[in-house]
């Protein structure tokens, strides 16, 4: 199928222009579907089918695995990508005097866990995600611990994790990565660039529900990090519910602390599998397109973009104003016409993705 016909997937193309796929996307048909399958089963059967329950979250771990070349068995499944992130945050043995880097550009959920740290002694380096490499480098020396997003929230820069993950292999420094704004959009290899922990939930980019995440932790790590949020799934027998065995899962599944979001699970795993079925490698580029199409668009009504945006760091995200304009009201402006971006921090944020056509960013523009 050529790009355009996977539109035919997106029923909300008959209401809505949606150029907010950094808030939350909508949810492509086939996950939709699967959650209905669910929730109907569910309804009449109640657990009779828990076989097919299992099925689906191993199903959600190797697609996961596929998507960034991992393992299944590195592959936990979290509510988002916060606890991912947590995770590591808390788990890890930290020392007085440890040196964290991290970028002063990120969302929260990639700045509040590290900056807790300090209380025990932690230091932690501020860099830009803009920052050369070398800086990076030098920075990374000595550090134990480097946290980075794969793309930004708002400036939408996309790091160059191979390069920043060679830095880490060289510095001996754990590589942790933020991908919920690039994963599904631009291809991402774990093992190529030396990550040690991913984290990305599946409203995004995906296509997938809120609050079903995958957590990527390496063999390596595993034995690093602590399961600090411990319930009766993180042990190797807890299917032996009379049993009383602390022993870890030997696998990342040993982060995972009791029931799943199964009916998020079934939804996570079709949306995955579709964008495994249209091709990262084919997304990118579209997606790439559009953002520079509205970059190229609103600099040419006058409006400031940014960060400086190049074929080797741009993505979906382009954040955009114009001096003496409200960005709320711009906004609301295109809202009223069925556009939906978001007013981030001042500026208006479009994010759109691979099924959108070029007139429609051409029509937003227009409304500008």
């Amino acid at each position: 199928m050529t790009l355009e016909e996977y539109r035919s997937e997106f029923p909300i193309t008959q209401h809505l222009i949606w150029m907010n796929h950094a808030a939350i996307a909508p949810l492509v048909k086939p996950a939709a579907e699967a959650m209905i399958r669910f929730s109907q089963d569910a309804l009449h059967y109640s657990s009779l089918h828990y076989d097919e329950w299992l099925e689906t979250y191993e199903g959600l771990r190797s697609a996961g695995a596929r998507l960034i070349n991992a393992a299944p068995k590195e592959i936990a499944l979290l509510k988002n990508t916060s606890e991912g992130l947590a995770a590591i945050a808390m788990g890890l043995k930290w020392r007085e005097g440890d040196k964290i880097v991290a970028f002063r550009e990120e969302f929260p959920a990639n700045q509040y866990p590290w900056q807790r740290l300090e209380a025990k002694g932690v230091r932690i380096e501020w860099l830009s995600a803009a920052d050369p490499l070398d800086k990076i480098d030098a920075a990374a020396k000595g550090a134990r611990l480097l946290a980075l997003s794969f793309v930004q929230f708002l400036t939408g820069h996309r790091a160059d994790v191979k390069a920043v993950g060679e830095i880490c292999r060289r510095r001996g420094t754990i590589f942790v990565v933020d991908a919920i704004q690039g994963l599904g959009v631009f291809p991402l290899d774990v093992r190529a660039a030396n990550i040690g922990a991913l984290a990305a939930d599946g409203h995004k980019w995906m296509f997938g529900p809120e609050g079903c995440a995958i957590f990527y932790i390496s063999p390596e790590l595993q034995d690093q990090v602590e399961t600090v949020e411990f319930g009766w799934t993180n042990t190797a027998h807890y299917a032996d519910y009379g049993r009383r065995d602390l022993t870890l899962r030997p696998d990342a599944g040993r982060y995972e602390c009791g029931t799943l979001n199964t009916i998020g699970c079934y939804g996570l795993r079709a949306a995955i599998e579709f964008v495994l079925q249209v091709g990262v490698d084919r997304i990118g580029p579209k997606v790439q397109a559009l953002g520079d199409r509205i970059a190229e668009g609103v600099v040419q009504r006058g409006y400031e973009v940014l960060g400086a945006r190049t074929q080797e760091n741009g993505a979906g995200i382009v954040s955009f104003r114009k001096a003496g304009e409200d960005s709320e009201k711009i906004v609301a402006r295109l809202r009223e016409r069925r556009i939906l971006t978001a007013a981030r921090a001042g500026w208006v944020r479009a994010s759109p993705h691979f099924y959108l056509a070029e007139q429609e960013i051409d029509g937003m523009l227009a409304l500008l």
